[in-house]
């Protein structure tokens, strides 16, 4: 599957495992005249800060997803996620970034194991194929060129427009893209990642006969606008037998279940439920509340029921003695 795992940002030091850890929780962390911040006094501040709630609950959705389905992690699937996060000089990017290749490693691997745990809930029907195959497109073969000047690129388009023009050679002294070594080569079908192909390039692609190169494309991102011209190489129709594509077809399905917050909300609900997890810290009482409730809505409909009734007791006993 092409995706690019998010890593999770490291060097952040656990609250709870500082009170675990300290052995005693009034040890002293700093002293000063007429006082003292004591490891007990940090941990009944920290733990119910924001950032807090959610580092234990990433604790949790880590050690429930490793525990289920780290097995399933790979050494080559890790090394494959750490050359597209760092390229090929891994070790030189993390000391630059401070960060150590084992701590690296177990945060892609704690990803991993959630994305293995979150595809073992799809269950694709034959709408969701049906959804994908209408927005498949298969592989074409392009010329690509993008800079950073709207006027630049027009006058790019124009030249490459031309019947005599060497769209590779434009592309080798003009482009920004890395594919510039290669005269501009890239191809790409509708499972390419928007960071590799922007989807406004793909959609203009779409429409490009074989020899026939595209008006200015822009495209905004975080990282400041870009203008491309692109040259169909060539293109290919899918036709109309989907069992010819039927393994990108169900990537796509697959890729869109799990973009769906409402699906991967129910399915770590239903794992978390599986794993049995119990909060032992009221202050953390809630941080699973809203997983659990997508997997069990009649149980979140029984337990609002049994609110409002509460509720309505309440507003009825204030009423009597009101009386």
């Amino acid at each position: 599957m092409k995706k690019k795992i998010l890593l999770a940002v490291l060097g952040a030091v656990s609250v709870v495992s500082l009170a675990a850890c300290s052995g005693n929780s009034n040890t002293e962390i700093a002293t000063m005249k007429g006082g003292k911040v004591t490891v007990s006094e940090f941990y009944d501040k920290a733990k119910t800060d924001q950032n807090s709630q959610q580092m234990v609950f990433n604790m949790i959705l880590s050690e429930v997803f490793m525990n289920k389905y780290g097995e399933k992690v790979t050494d080559k699937m890790v090394d494959e996620q750490l050359k597209i996060a760092f390229g090929d000089n891994v070790d030189e990017q993390l000391k630059a970034a401070n960060m150590t290749r084992k701590e690296v490693e177990q945060t892609i691997k704690e990803n991993l194991a959630l994305q293995e745990g979150l595809k073992a809930h799809v269950k694709l029907t034959d709408e969701d194929l049906k959804t994908a195959w209408d927005s498949f497109h298969p592989e074409v073969e392009t010329q690509m060129i993008a800079v950073t000047s709207e006027d630049d690129a027009k006058a790019i388009q124009k030249d490459a427009s031309k019947k005599d023009a060497d769209f590779g050679k434009i592309a080798a002294e003009k482009s920004i893209l890395p594919s510039k070594e290669d005269k501009g080569k890239v191809k790409f079908d509708s499972t390419t990642a928007a960071t590799e192909v922007p989807e406004e390039v793909k959609q203009a692609a779409w429409g490009l006969k074989d020899g026939e190169v595209s008006d200015v494309i822009p495209v905004n991102s975080a990282y400041g606008s870009s203008f491309y011209v692109v040259k169909m190489v060539k293109t290919q129709a899918k036709g109309n037998d989907m069992d010819k594509y039927k393994d990108k077809v169900k990537e796509i399905a697959t890729d869109a279940k799990l973009a769906d917050q409402a699906f991967t909300q129910k399915a770590i609900g239903e794992e978390l439920i599986d794993a049995n997890v119990k909060i032992k810290d009221e202050a953390f009482s809630n941080i699973l509340s809203s997983f659990t409730d997508a997997a069990q809505p009649e149980k979140k409909s029984t337990d609002d029921k049994k609110d409002d009734k509460k509720t309505e007791d309440t507003k009825s006993e204030s009423t009597d003695e009101s009386k």
